[in-house]
């Protein structure tokens, strides 16, 4: 098995600078650009561009491995540092506080994503196995009930989600979370 040679710095600059671009480029739901323009707004070469994404899909494939790892950081971080249950609240207020944020990139994201299963089922896996181990912290720790799946949670987020596109939507979403953090608890059952 051949393992990839780290990339020089320059290069690790240019990599960054193009997803950089790319996600700034699906915020603002900029589907027509060409794809050589993500070279040009990122101001590196073509050759750049299509040595490190041969094509759009890829490009748009690492911006949203890169979302999922750093919403996975993001989980580690509050394990070692809050308790489980803060842990598990704070984690699934700031994925629907972030999907609210950066609604253009999910959406954009999403559309891509509907065509590469592979790499959807991949990120929700890692989703999945992250909210897992929150839960699971928390159900040990007496703080959640231990019948209630990840997956489960994961649907009321995607569902919550949709709320964004209603008037006061910041508004429901709090709300509709409150109630499935409400459900999890132990009295809820």
């Amino acid at each position: 098995m051949t393992t990839a040679k780290p990339l020089r710095a320059d290069a690790r600059r240019n990599r960054a600078a193009l997803l950089a671009k790319a996600r700034e480029v699906f915020a603002a739901g900029d589907f027509d650009l060409r794809f050589d323009d993500f070279a040009r707004l990122a101001g590196v070469g073509t050759g750049t561009l299509y040595r490190h994404f041969p094509t759009r899909e890829a490009l748009a494939e690492a911006v949203y491995r890169e979302e999922i790892d750093a919403m996975r950081d993001r989980a580690r971080e509050l394990q070692t540092t809050l308790p489980p249950e803060q842990a598990l609240t704070t984690l699934l207020r700031s994925m629907v506080s972030y999907l609210h944020t950066h609604q253009g990139l999910a959406r954009a994201l999403a559309a891509f994503m509907a065509t590469h299963s592979g790499a959807v089922s991949e990120g929700s896996q890692a989703l999945g196995e992250t909210i897992t181990d929150l839960m699971a912290a928390a159900a040990a720790d007496g703080a959640i009930r231990d019948d209630v799946r990840a997956g489960a949670v994961i649907m009321a987020l995607q569902g919550i989600c949709t709320a964004y596109d209603h008037p006061d939507g910041q508004t429901h979403a709090d709300d509709l979370l409150t109630l499935v953090l409400d459900g999890l608890r132990p009295d809820a059952s």
